[in-house]
């Protein structure tokens, strides 16, 4: 009972740093309805920002903000100068942006930083703290740092009018522009958002899987489950999603497949999902007339 104790607090811990990512896949899915295979590398990147801002003196918050930021700018000039061109490029070409994307800030990240793996550091006591040591302090922080950020967003969404006029450009650009929301700057803002929380997710993880170029890779796996699991259209089915694929995933390495084998439950989930309600468990199902 012990053990599956532990296994399901370490997993509600990763599970925050998978739904974090998961919102970002989504908001971009519901501005573009294409999934950002370019979500990892980007956080990636902005990892490094954060390793080469603390190396060079500033303190860890300070640095967190600074990366934070300039993902956000990162994710707005993209979305200017790359997605917007492809608004209504047919689908293969819109995915082959994407998948070069992905290798143009893998490359580029590792030309720049080197391909050695590098120690992150944490800002949060080492050692266990809660729960008889079933918890980490890092792995504690991590959690509440990622609920923070998610109920901000949450938040943002629900009570802002800014966060009101995005969502609306992503239901439904036509009405949203006959009503005077510059769609366009929505979108960028959108994106700009999901790269800032993918920052947050690459900050929090590093520390545990160490920093490298490929970081990610893993990570937005398990974070695409999750946002499948959830719905790749409902944001709060996505932060769920991700949550119960961190447990998911920790319950079955420890007790079914193997830590060596973790990465196979994240696609047999994709699959299961796919078969057998691709709209995920919130999700909404779109039917139309052909």
């Amino acid at each position: 009972m012990e053990g599956v104790l532990h296994q399901v607090l370490s997993g509600i811990a990763s599970g925050g740093i998978y739904a974090s990512v998961a919102l970002a896949l989504v908001m971009i899915y519901q501005a573009t309805h294409h999934v950002n295979f370019a979500q990892g590398e980007m956080a990636t990147l902005s990892t490094y920002i954060a390793l080469t801002l603390i190396n060079a003196g500033l303190p860890y918050w300070i640095a967190f903000l600074v990366t934070v930021v300039v993902s956000f700018i990162l994710g707005i000039l993209i979305e200017r100068i790359l997605m917007r061109p492809m608004m209504d490029a047919p689908v293969l070409a819109s995915v082959g942006v994407f998948i070069g994307l992905l290798l143009i800030i893998n490359s580029s990240t590792g030309w720049m930083f080197d391909y050695m793996i590098k120690t992150f550091p944490t800002p949060f006591p080492g050692g266990p703290l809660l729960f008889s040591g079933y918890l980490s302090g890092h792995e504690l922080g991590a959690f509440v740092v990622t609920l923070v950020v998610l109920t901000a967003v949450y938040l943002f969404f629900r009570h802002t009018k800014l966060g009101l006029a995005m969502r609306a450009a992503a239901f439904n650009p036509v009405s949203s522009r006959l009503v005077g929301v510059r769609v366009g700057w929505m979108l960028a803002l959108g994106w700009g958002l999901a790269a800032a929380i993918g920052a947050v997710g690459g900050m929090m993880v590093a520390p545990i899987v160490y920093l490298d170029p490929n970081m990610m890779a893993g990570i937005l796996l398990y974070a695409f489950a999750g946002a499948l699991l959830g719905g790749i259209d409902n944001p709060l089915g996505a932060v769920l999603g991700g949550f119960a694929v961190g447990i998911i995933e920790n319950l079955a390495g420890a007790y079914l497949v193997g830590t060596e084998l973790k990465l196979t439950v994240a696609l047999i989930i994709i699959v299961a999902v796919l078969v057998v309600k691709p709209s995920g468990l919130f999700g909404r199902t779109v039917l139309s007339r052909v």
